[in-house]
């Protein structure tokens, strides 16, 4: 049995922001969010999140995960301090205790497994999650015999310059026989130069402890800045596309694109230069995204091509043609085998199958049916200064160029409507509209030169 604890208690001042450092975000999840879903598949009988600054918000930034119980660290003396607010919440507890933290994102599930297994089979009091770094400043330094057991950790602050030497770091990643640890934690001290209560003057106090040394030393970074989460983000964004890549996907010149983890693609999906995947999308077999587009919360069905455009909140069936420079927002629902072409927006719009809003056209609010052609430059008035109200366009209808549509209003099937109309009554089946001024020609007719 394993009890997870994730340390998400710090601000994170370097990150100088007021949003707590575990909500940053980092492609489409906050950091404490990855961390919690990567134990996930370990199913611990228990997920205790330890919070302090601005503990309110990221109470509410993870209401939507279940299962999930928070600890209160007031005051943030240190790792030791951290993990000492366990000891009311786990009395009686004789399993082992994961601790994690929130701020280390890239931890995959395999390798948490891993330490996991080697813990229980050696029966250890402790193991700890180990890296050898070209680079180990500032890391606490893990000083461990060939067979893996720890003899000591010491933090960088603390190390001497021989022992800084010493390039094996600690992942801060433990798991602990949680009896043995819950009688040593009280007896805790900050004889240290930051005054604080290290949870690594507990690893080597009672028992056996080994260090597993993690096969891909990324994944133990730590985001303490904008610059780490920007590396953080290139890393995540790697193991994205080398996924989607291998299943069959074209990414065409990668480096300029990005792709949210939520993000789902089928074979044959290509995407283009300087494309933008974000959130809940689903992108089925044949379509071809981009270049220069953004989807985001977005299904769009097979053999859809989008060219300049952005699609926010909607969803596009199979074959239908969008851009370039289209927008797409606020729940529109595309039908099969539509052309969405140059400089359209649809906001919370629905179009049946086979209609065409070529250019210059916005469609407010409206409901339009199947093989419907917008003339070009036609708008649903949709606003009224108050509410917002609704279009209903039928059947085979078309709008002649420069149409406006005056909603609430209702145009049935068939119906023509004449270029340059403004029309503010609902029109019956099979009729054609004009309203607009008869066109008046003078002949001979030239303005007098003012005198």
């Amino acid at each position: 049995m394993v009890v997870v604890a994730i340390l998400a208690a710090g601000k994170g001042t370097r990150m100088k922001s007021n949003l707590p450092k575990v909500l940053h975000s980092l492609g489409g999840k906050s950091l404490v969010e990855r961390v919690i879903e990567s134990v996930e598949p370990l199913s611990p009988a228990r997920r205790l999140v330890i919070v302090g600054y601005q503990s309110e918000e990221v109470k509410t930034a993870l209401t939507k995960i279940s299962e999930v119980e928070f600890v209160e660290q007031t005051v943030q003396l240190g790792t030791g301090h951290a993990i000492q607010q366990l000891l009311p919440h786990l009395e009686g507890y004789t399993g082992d205790l994961l601790i994690l933290n929130g701020d280390v994102p890239l931890l995959q599930t395999e390798t948490l497994k891993n330490l996991l297994q080697i813990h229980q089979e050696n029966q250890n009091y402790c193991t700890i999650l180990s890296a050898q770094l070209s680079n180990p400043k500032g890391y606490g330094r893990v000083f461990r015999t060939s067979e893996g057991i720890v003899r000591k950790i010491v933090e960088d602050k603390d190390c001497t310059p021989n022992q800084r030497e010493n390039n094996r770091v600690n992942a801060g990643i433990y798991c602990f026989r949680w009896s043995d640890l819950a009688k040593f934690l009280p007896h805790l001290e900050a004889n240290n130069a930051q005054k604080e209560y290290y949870l690594t003057d507990a690893v080597t106090q009672v028992g056996k402890v080994m260090a597993v040394d993690v096969e891909d030393d990324q994944e133990i970074l730590g985001i303490n800045d904008r610059l780490q989460l920007a590396t953080a983000y290139d890393i995540l964004q790697r193991r994205i596309k080398e996924k989607w890549l291998m299943a069959g996907v074209t990414l065409i010149n990668p480096a300029s694109i990005t792709i949210d983890e939520t993000v789902e693609l089928q074979p044959d999906v290509i995407i283009e230069p300087q494309t933008h995947l974000r959130g809940k999308t689903v992108i089925q077999s044949g379509s071809r995204i981009g270049p220069g587009s953004l989807i985001e919360n977005s299904q769009l069905g097979e053999n859809v091509a989008v060219q300049y455009s952005v699609v926010t909140d909607s969803f596009v069936e199979a074959g239908t043609k969008i851009g370039p420079y289209a927008h797409l927002r606020g729940h529109a629902e595309v039908g099969a085998n539509c052309r969405i072409g140059n400089f359209v927006e649809l906001k919370n719009t629905e179009l049946g199958n086979r209609t065409n809003v070529a250019h210059l056209s916005y469609l407010g609010d409206t409901t339009a049916g199947t093989q419907v052609n917008i003339g070009a430059g036609t708008i649903t008035a949709n606003y009224d200064g108050v509410k917002k109200h609704r279009t209903r366009i039928g059947d085979r209808t078309k709008t002649g160029s420069n149409s406006v549509l005056v909603a609430p209003i209702t145009v049935g099937n068939d119906v023509y409507i004449a270029a340059g109309s403004t029309v503010t009554e609902d029109v019956e089946n099979d009729a054609l509209v004009i309203a607009r001024s008869r066109q008046v020609v003078k002949p001979g007719w030239k303005r007098k030169a003012e005198s």
